[in-house]
């Protein structure tokens, strides 16, 4: 089988942002559009190429729209409306503008094991990683990144572990209340939601093994009608379908920084067959294996 060759214009931002955090013990990282003005030009840049994430990350555009890139797919975020991104998702941040305002924050995954609750919007059950907030959650929401930032920077409570994690808590709410606003009531009636975040949070853990819908079916505690109706009513695709789009993007994300070959990668996907996996990989993406690789890095190497 073809060896995928070829240096790749990637960069890992962790060691960048390790210089930058604020509270050694949460990973934790607020910043807002003067922070990044002040960075040397060269420092920015750097996230305008493409890069794997290993945090959770949330920007709030203010003032603007902004163009992100998230798994390759462009979005196009306006006034009022927040991106979030965990970890392993490719992000590429666009240009800083002129007139731009905007606030972020990030933290590793550890960070929310401390926190009181859950937040099932960080699971992405309606495939829309943007939140739009109304006028009155917008102020709030503009405060609470404020205050954030101006505990981490300047006060003395900078180390008060339990006051940041209460102002990221209530941060965080926001984001999960704006998130499933709207939403009708039935879709929480008889737990289908909950069984949907299950499926969900299984086949992230479990995609490798390619396990049968029976045998996902049978660990929700659902019948296999029960479970094909509820992954199709949230995603729009059949559990078969969601498990297969989730084998490419994990392949584009593993291409996104290594170069195995393509027998390599669709045995490391749980493909007994290379061939299969090639025709599939084309079939989801529109690109070859070896173009899709010319074009990540083409993207790259564009800045």
């Amino acid at each position: 089988m073809k060896k995928i060759t070829g240096k790749k214009n990637v960069w890992n931002p962790a060691a960048l942002i390790d210089g930058f955090l604020q509270h050694n013990e949460l990973k934790i990282l607020t910043g807002s559009s003067e922070d990044l003005a002040a960075l040397h030009k060269s420092v920015y840049e750097k996230f305008q190429i493409p890069h794997k994430s290993d945090r959770y990350f949330f920007v709030y555009n203010e003032q603007n729209s902004a163009k992100h890139s998230l798994d390759l797919l462009e979005i196009n975020l306006s006034d009022g409306e927040l991106l979030f991104v965990v970890p392993n998702q490719i992000h590429t941040s666009p240009p800083l503008e002129k007139g731009s305002k905007f606030h972020s924050l990030s933290f590793e995954a550890n960070c929310l094991s401390l926190l009181p609750r859950q937040f099932h919007f960080l699971t992405n059950p309606f495939n829309r990683q943007t939140i739009l907030f109304d006028n009155e959650s917008r102020l709030r929401v503009k405060t609470l990144f404020e205050t954030l930032r101006q505990l981490l920077f300047f006060s003395s409570a900078r180390n008060n572990t339990e006051i940041i994690l209460a102002h990221l808590n209530t941060l965080l709410t926001e984001f999960n209340s704006a998130y499933f606003k709207n939403t009708s009531s039935e879709i929480f009636s008889g737990n289908k939601l909950s069984k949907y975040i299950q499926f969900k949070l299984f086949i992230e853990t479990e995609f490798k093994k390619q396990p049968s819908v029976n045998s996902i079916a049978k660990k929700l505690i659902l019948s296999e009608n029960q479970l094909y109706s509820i992954v199709k009513e949230f995603s729009g695709l059949s559990p078969k379908k969601y498990l297969i789009q989730r084998l490419i993007l994990e392949a584009q994300r593993i291409l996104f920084y290594e170069s195995p070959s393509i027998k390599e990668l669709a045995y490391d996907l749980g493909f007994a067959d290379p061939d299969y996996f090639s025709r599939l990989f084309k079939q989801q993406t529109g690109k070859s294996v070896s173009r899709f690789v010319r074009y990540i890095q083409d993207l790259s190497s564009q800045k």
